[in-house]
């Protein structure tokens, strides 16, 4: 059996999907999925162990050698993004029971378990496969069930989010297979291992320079790089809660590991140096800055913190830029930290939207006095978002100004530290309405507010409690991040 976890960490969630359709009680279904998560996280926990001890792990589909079969290839990197994504995705799942009953209508809760496992089995898969096309066909799987997840928001606007993320995402997905088809054209492979190994007697065609671009621009439009990020913030804001912490904590973080394995396992670290770097630090930086600067004037907290997610991503994308294994380790570093800020912060969400049925800011006045644990909760994400020390957001904070330092880039390191405090205010502006704002009078007449429900809130201080334990115990994510990083580094080979 042990031998079968590669392929058993994608069949998992895609098999349970139907499964939970066939149960047609949201109860069961829940239920259900929450043990597709759970079996998951015990296999990617597995390969992550299995990958330190023994190595690189091939597994080949039908017993059909690469490249004329399909390869699943699991190495460090692969492992640790597995590791993520299944852990984050099945805490989110616990706290689904309760996050979807006031979102979702009734009727679609089902369906949404099915949408869910099949989102996650198709992030899996893109992370776990070893062949290029195989990461086309699995984003499109799960690129389909976000769609769909997102458009079950009860708000109307949940549709028009949705389409606009259909458009976007197939224009992205179009860009990636033109790349994929132009590679496979020039070497006659498909398998990732093959086209690093024949790319080199290339690496001078103009065709290959274009299948570069064309791959980078569709896993930016993915990865909602600055500035072809138009379509997360509405997608983030109007999909349902749930919905949302699972794709801020997951998928972005698998568009950066694409992003990874394409610029330096396939075509090589080398591969435009000089020229590809600085144009990611320009985008990073520059996302830093505007999407923080707009996340300051926003009134929905959702939308403000999807804003904010656009600035996160420009933080991983410097580490890029900068060019250097520590800048590398600190990208991988923020991958890891920030799916724990992003997962705990918009599950906090989840339970305000709960409660009060809103996630704007006037909603926030005095919340903290009828919602301590969950206000307490989005103080400490937050904290962690700023990169206070004591918390994961320092550590990568720390690593990326190290980096810089170390290259030279004093102005770069400057423009990390000022880029944070822009965090600062807007995080600090939510705190201040939730502890000494006052409720307006209307809201104060209705029911009293309260709490929001254990099965949200057990999922979420899970989540707060990662943020800090992983800011002081730092083994896990600095080991394996450092690890990937020379591996990368080294061409993936």
């Amino acid at each position: 059996m042990l031998e079968h976890l590669p392929i058993l960490q994608v069949i998992v969630p895609l098999l349970a999907a139907p499964a939970c359709l066939l149960l047609n009680n949201a109860r069961l279904a829940w239920l259900f999925a929450c043990l597709a998560g759970l079996l998951s996280v015990l296999i990617s926990i597995a390969l992550l162990l299995q990958v330190q001890q023994s190595g690189v792990i091939s597994y080949m589909l039908g017993s059909w050698e690469a490249p004329w079969g399909i390869e699943y290839r699991i190495d460090l990197l692969s492992a640790y993004v597995l590791l993520i994504v299944s852990a984050i995705g099945t805490l989110v799942l616990f706290a689904a029971n309760s996050g979807v009953r006031q979102e979702i209508a009734a009727d679609k809760q089902s369906v949404f378990y099915v949408l869910y496992l099949l989102c996650m089995a198709g992030l899996l898969g893109i992370v776990a496969t070893g062949d290029i096309f195989n990461v086309f066909v699995f984003l499109e799987i799960s690129s389909l069930a976000t769609y769909a997840l997102v458009a079950l928001g009860r708000d109307r606007r949940a549709l028009l989010a949705a389409y606009q993320y259909l458009i976007v995402g197939t224009i992205g997905a179009t860009f990636l297979l033109i790349g994929i088809g132009l590679l496979y054209s020039l070497t006659g492979t498909l398998n990732m291992q093959d086209l690093a190994n024949r790319l080199p007697l290339d690496s001078h065609s103009s065709s290959v320079y274009t299948a570069f671009v064309f791959m980078i621009v569709g896993v930016g439009l993915k990865l909602a790089l600055f500035p072809l990020h138009l379509w997360l913030p509405n997608t983030y804001t109007y999909a349902p809660s749930i919905v949302t912490a699972f794709l801020a904590a997951t998928a972005t973080k698998v568009a950066i590991y694409l992003l990874l394995r394409i610029k330096f396992s396939i075509f090589g670290g080398d591969f435009g140096s000089g020229a590809i770097e600085p144009i990611f630090m320009f985008l990073g930086l520059l996302g830093v800055f505007v999407a923080s600067t707009v996340a300051i004037k926003q009134d929905n907290i959702k939308r403000l913190f999807a804003y904010s997610s656009v600035a996160q991503i420009g933080y991983m994308i410097i580490g890029i830029g900068i060019g250097t294994q520590l800048g590398l380790q600190a990208t991988l570093l923020h991958l890891f930290n920030h799916a724990l800020m992003k997962g705990a912060l918009f599950l906090a969400l989840a339970a305000v939207m709960y409660r009060i049925g809103s996630t704007e800011r006037a909603g926030f006045n005095g919340l903290a006095k009828h919602m301590p644990w969950t206000m307490a909760a989005i103080v400490i994400a937050g904290l962690s978002l700023i990169g206070v020390p004591l918390t994961v957001g320092f550590i990568s904070k720390w690593y990326l100004v190290l980096a810089s330092l170390q290259n030279g880039m004093w102005p770069v390191a400057l423009l990390i530290v000022v880029g944070s405090l822009l965090a600062v205010y807007y995080v600090w502006t939510l705190v201040e309405s939730a502890y000494f704002g006052k409720a307006d009078a209307s809201s104060t007449s209705s029911a009293p507010i309260k709490e929001a429900p254990l099965g949200l809130l057990l999922p979420l201080w899970i989540l707060v409690l990662a943020n800090v334990y992983f800011g002081i115990d730092t083994r896990l994510p600095l080991d394996v991040s450092a690890s990937a990083a020379s591996f990368l580094m080294g061409a993936g080979q």
